[in-house]
């Protein structure tokens, strides 16, 4: 069974289950295209964030995910599905990025956290790693960014995902000048959506 069927399976079993479980909002799907290669990214503030991310179209989404859930007991379900092993704490992941390459240079969708890890302090956003941008400078596609705020509780009433407007990376542009660009619209997501 190949990668793309086993997760169209598994989203067709988990979709209408987190729905009922969390009732989430989603706005501007319609933003991610149809077809061709797209970056999604977004802050991460919880462990069910890719699902999230997962159930808001109908494309197949490769997530970057953590070294660490290889290795344990669901390690089987990350392979299967697609996922992309990271070590966070290592200064850099070629494997990792030129996996992410690949998929994009086969009209794929990556969902890339900037932030690299799950953001535990009062900060809106950690500071941003620069994978996302390299990615969409090297591929020429361009990324669009999203923000999740809300708490996953049962039939919660403000788990909300809403997409932005794509980015281009400019060719002349440095990467941490888009990349702040990046960090930007995120934030601006956040601080526009975020009940508090």
């Amino acid at each position: 069974m190949s990668q793309n069927h086993t997760y169209q399976i598994c989203r067709f079993i988990f979709t209408p289950l987190f729905k009922a479980l969390f009732s989430p909002q989603i706005v501007n799907a319609e933003t991610i295209p149809e077809s061709g290669p797209i970056i999604l990214a977004g802050n991460h503030k919880h462990a069910l964030d890719p699902l999230l991310v997962d159930i808001s179209t109908r494309r197949t989404v490769h997530a970057l995910a953590k070294s660490e859930l290889f290795e344990g007991l669901f390690a089987f379900f990350f392979k299967a599905i697609g996922a992309i092993p990271v070590v966070l704490d290592a200064p850099s992941n070629p494997e990792a990025f030129t996996a992410a390459k690949q998929i994009l240079l086969n009209d794929e969708v990556i969902n890339i956290s900037p932030e690299a890890a799950r953001n535990y302090t009062k900060q809106i956003l950690l500071p941003f790693k620069t994978g996302a941008v390299r990615l969409a400078k090297e591929t020429q596609c361009s990324i669009i960014p999203y923000s999740i705020t809300g708490d996953y509780r049962f039939r919660s009433k403000d788990l909300k995902i809403v997409f932005g407007d794509p980015i281009d990376v400019r060719e002349e542009e440095e990467i941490e000048e888009a990349n702040a660009r990046l960090y930007k619209a995120i934030e601006t997501l956040l601080l526009e959506n975020r009940n508090d």
